[in-house]
């Protein structure tokens, strides 16, 4: 039995169409969502759905899986059922790296903050625009551009404006919080490679070595935008249970800070990208 089809299709029939902010311009024939509804909410195509569903398409990749978790609604739980039955269990051994469906809904209910997501090494996996309006577009960046560790340690371009001090201080938190994610995730070859790169610079070898272990928890931050000016903003950490995922989220530190926000996201990361 095709296992991973007669669930979508399950999935699929109990979600109203209207759940989603579709409109009821004809009758159907049966509840829930049509083929290409579901397709147009996850961005694939309608066909790659019907062979889902039939059982005649290759293995969904796990993007595609999160794409439709996200627009069939599912719970967490239903969204990691979904991957199993598309052959992406979850390797103990590695860092997680899947946003789960509840972690999305978060993100997009604070629109009015940056926020970006993180997992336990520091690869931003996700962000909302008026992240990207503020600190810069990540899909002009390259992967290794978007590892915290990485963009710090090899000193590439930010908007993030610190103190000797308040760098120090980040750092040694940064190397301390990775350090625990390497006792966690002994056997992950990618968190090997990240720290094999990061030794060859001076300033993690001495902070590696010291051994230090903890959780980065946050940190204060001057954003330069291009276009506002400064934003002072509190960055704080929060970890998800069961995914070890980072939800950095930066709140404004004064009224200046908010109202420039404000502007941020009224304009919007189309214009803004243009100018940064």
């Amino acid at each position: 039995m095709n296992e991973l089809g007669v669930a979508l299709r399950a999935w699929r029939d109990r979600l109203d169409p209207g759940a989603v902010g579709l409109p009821h311009y004809s009758p159907r024939r049966v509840a829930g969502l049509r083929r290409g509804e579901l397709a147009q909410l996850a961005g694939i195509s309608a066909e790659y759905v019907v062979r889902l569903e039939q059982g005649r398409a290759s293995t969904p990749s796990a993007q595609v899986c999160s794409a439709l978790a996200r627009a069939l609604q599912l719970s967490d739980d239903e969204q990691a059922h979904l991957l199993r039955l598309a052959g992406h269990a979850a390797d103990p051994d590695r860092i997680p790296r899947l946003v789960p469906t509840s972690v999305h809904r978060i993100v997009d209910q604070l629109a009015d903050i940056p926020v970006a997501v993180c997992d336990a090494a520091w690869q931003m996996l996700h962000w909302n625009p008026l992240f990207a309006a503020t600190f810069g577009d990540p899909t002009r960046r390259g992967d290794d551009e978007r590892n915290a560790l990485i963009a710090q340690f090899e000193d590439q371009p930010t908007r993030i404006r610190q103190t000797t001090a308040e760098r120090i201080a980040f750092e040694e938190s940064l190397v301390a919080d990775l350090r625990a994610t390497t006792s966690r995730y002994p056997d992950d070859l990618d968190l090997r490679a990240l720290v094999s790169r990061l030794n060859r610079g001076p300033r993690f070898r001495g902070l590696w070595a010291l051994r230090s272990v903890g959780d980065h928890q946050g940190a204060h931050k001057i954003v330069v935008h291009p276009d506002v000016g400064d934003i002072a903003v509190d960055s704080n950490v929060l970890t998800t249970q069961g995914t070890d995922l980072r939800l950095v989220v930066d709140t404004p530190r004064d009224s200046h800070a908010r109202s420039k926000l404000d502007l941020l996201s009224a304009i919007g990361i189309q214009e803004m990208t243009s100018t940064s």
